[in-house]
C-alpha cells in the first residue's frame, strides 16, 4: 500500500464521526529538547450504559363523572404517574487514566523527527499521521429524551371548542351536557364536510384539510374533558461504568441502576425500584504474541505501546429479560504490548500508526512503499 492511499484511509478512519466539530488535537514531536521521547497513556474502556425510561402522567378530566354517561368512554379517574424501561444502550469509550502503570515513553533515535498526535483528553490518536481529533462515533445510537407535550386542554382548538354557554354555565352538570353535545355538532360538520353538504364548504383541499385538522383538535380537547389526559415523554440518563480486568471471574454481574414505576430512573442504593443490571461475560482475554516456536515474544527495547485487547459479551437485563446483547473489546481485558521504534524513524518508509482510542489497540499500521 503506498502512501497516499494510506493517508486517504487514516484520514476517512478519523472523519468517520460526522456532525461532529473537530477539537483541539495535541501533537508532540520528538526532539533534542525532550531527548527524543515522547509520552503517553494508553485508555481504559469504559461502558456507557444509557437508559431510556417513559413516563406517562394521567390527569382527570373535568368532566369525568360524566363520561360513560354521555360519550361512553371509561376515564382517567385519579392522577399518576408512571414510569417504564424503554431500552438500555451500552457503548465503550475510552478514558484516560492517570497513573504511572499505563504511562509509556517512547525512545527515538536521535536525529529523526517522529510525532504523535494525542486527543484532549490525552490518548494516543496516531503516529507519524496529523490529524484533527473526531470523537469515535457511538456503535450503538442513543435515543433522545423527549419533552412532554404540550396538555390538548391548553391548546388553541380547545379554547375555540369552549362555547358562550359552556363558559356561563353554574353547574359542572350543566357544562358536561353542553360539552358533550358540542363533540356530536363538531362530528356532524365535519360529516357534511366530507360528504359535500355543508353550508359554507371550504375553498380548496388545502382549506378542507385546515378545517377538518381544526375541528379534530376541538373533538380531541372537548373529549378529553371528559377522559382525561394522558402526557408521555421520555428521560435518558447514562451511567459510566468500569469492567475490572484484575478479577479472574469470568462472569459478572452488577446493578447500574434502579427504575421505580414512581420515580423513574433511580440510585442504585434506592431499593424502591427494580434494578437494571449490566453482565460481562469474558470470551477472551488480550495475551502476549509469541514466535513460529510458541516462545513468547519480549516486549521491544522502547517498543511503542499499544494493548492488545480483551473481548467480553455485555448484557443489560430488566425484569429477568435481555436489553441488549453484544460483544465488545476490553481494554482492561488485555494485555500490553510493543511495536520496534525504529519503523517510526526509517528515512525511506517511516510507519504510520493509527490507535483505537476506546482500547489504545492498532487500527491502522502502514508503511509506505
Amino acid at each position: 500500500m503506498n502512501i497516499k492511499t494510506t493517508t486517504a484511509i487514516l484520514a476517512l478512519g478519523l472523519l468517520g464521526a460526522q456532525g461532529v466539530a473537530a477539537q483541539s488535537t495535541q501533537k508532540f514531536t520528538a526532539t533534542k529538547a525532550n531527548e527524543f521521547g515522547l509520552t503517553y497513556s494508553l485508555p481504559v474502556t469504559m461502558l456507557d450504559v444509557s437508559i431510556e425510561a417513559e413516563r406517562i402522567d394521567r390527569t382527570p378530566g373535568e368532566f369525568y363523572n360524566y363520561s360513560r354517561k354521555y360519550l361512553g368512554l371509561d376515564p382517567v379517574m385519579v392522577s399518576s404517574t408512571d414510569w417504564s424501561l424503554k431500552s438500555v444502550t451500552v457503548n465503550p469509550r475510552g478514558e484516560a487514566v492517570s497513573d504511572d502503570d499505563s504511562r509509556y515513553l517512547i525512545k527515538f533515535k536521535s536525529g529523526t523527527s517522529p510525532f504523535i498526535m494525542l486527543t484532549p483528553e490525552g490518548l494516543p490518536l496516531s503516529i507519524n499521521f496529523e490529524a484533527d481529533f473526531t470523537p469515535e462515533t457511538a456503535p450503538y445510537s442513543v435515543p433522545e429524551a423527549v419533552e412532554p407535550e404540550l396538555s390538548i386542554l391548553k391548546s388553541p382548538e380547545a379554547r375555540q371548542a369552549m362555547t358562550e354557554d359552556m363558559l356561563k354555565a353554574q353547574s359542572t352538570a350543566k357544562r358536561a351536557e353542553l360539552a358533550a353535545a358540542r363533540i356530536f355538532e363538531i362530528r356532524q360538520s365535519r360529516s357534511d364536510i366530507i360528504s359535500g353538504q355543508a353550508d359554507n364548504m371550504p375553498a380548496d383541499g388545502n382549506a378542507m384539510q385546515l378545517v377538518l385538522d381544526n375541528l379534530a383538535k376541538q373533538e380531541a380537547a372537548l373529549t378529553a374533558m371528559f377522559t382525561g389526559t394522558e402526557i408521555h415523554s421520555t428521560v435518558v440518563k447514562t451511567i459510566p461504568v468500569r469492567p475490572d480486568g484484575d478479577s479472574e471471574e469470568s462472569t459478572r454481574t452488577m446493578t447500574v441502576a434502579r427504575l421505580s414505576a414512581v420515580d423513574g430512573i433511580t440510585d442504585v442504593s434506592d431499593l424502591s425500584g427494580e434494578p437494571i443490571t449490566l453482565t460481562i461475560n469474558v470470551i477472551e482475554r488480550g495475551e502476549m504474541p509469541v514466535n513460529e516456536k510458541g516462545e513468547t515474544l519480549r516486549f521491544p527495547k522502547n517498543g511503542v505501546a499499544y494493548r492488545i485487547p480483551g473481548r467480553a459479551q455485555i448484557i443489560a437485563s430488566y425484569r429477568g429479560s435481555e436489553l441488549f446483547n453484544a460483544e465488545m473489546e476490553i481494554a482492561q481485558l488485555g494485555i500490553v504490548y510493543g511495536l520496534d521504534p525504529t519503523i517510526f524513524t526509517d528515512r525511506k518508509a517511516p510507519a504510520s500508526l493509527l490507535f483505537y482510542p476506546s482500547t489504545g489497540g492498532i487500527r491502522e499500521l502502514s508503511t509506505a512503499k
